[in-house]
């Protein structure tokens, strides 16, 4: 006996349904959970999240949603959008920006070095920016707190008082820990620099 090929749903056996954008938008977690085993990376899964939703709102509304009638409707939707999220990562994988993603901010790494991620290059970049809008004392002693010489090495050569350079430092720290929002002003400028 041979078998017909899989058609298109008849539709006065599966009519359109309208699930409310409501019960659409509460399969956000299940969408992203099938979006990391499909191993998307994290940066992007909340724009596909984003994209699958939309898409499937907008096949919603072109009356192009025509589940089985005999599923119970959350499962139903399930499967469907199970169906929006394997094409949309399809076109996702295929997209030139995924396919020829070259860093043009990443610097070169000589062989055998570890990379530098770019997360901590950011970060790094944003803890400057703030130390930069400090007063130019603070930005002096942690700068020198900060750097190869001792504190104490840099207050000499300034002709100022080892301990005056380690108040001033703490100064500064404290005043970068409330430019950076933290309320510790434990920071990683001259740890241990008073040698």
């Amino acid at each position: 006996m041979r078998r017909r090929a899989h058609s298109a749903p008849n539709e006065a056996l599966h009519p359109a349904v309208s699930p409310s954008i409501e019960a659409l938008w509460a399969e956000r977690p299940f969408v992203a959970l099938l979006l990391r085993a499909l191993h998307v990376p994290v940066r992007d899964r909340e724009d596909l999240v984003q994209t699958v939703l939309l898409g499937a709102w907008e096949a919603i509304l072109a009356r192009r949603y025509r589940p089985d009638p005999r599923r119970h409707p959350r499962a139903a939707l399930r499967a469907w959008l199970h169906g929006v999220v394997w094409r949309q990562v399809s076109h996702y994988r295929q997209s030139a920006c995924i396919r020829c993603e070259i860093l043009l901010d990443a610097p070169l790494v000589p062989a055998g070095q570890a990379p530098v991620e770019i997360e901590g290059m950011l970060l790094a970049r944003a803890a400057l920016r703030e130390v930069a809008a400090l007063p130019r004392g603070h930005r002096e002693v942690l700068l020198a707190a900060a750097g190869r010489r001792s504190l104490v090495a840099w207050a000499r050569a300034r002709r100022m008082n080892p301990n005056s350079a380690a108040s001033r430092l703490r100064r500064a720290r404290r005043a970068l820990a409330e430019r950076l929002g933290s309320r510790s002003p434990r920071l990683p400028f001259g740890e241990g620099a008073l040698r």
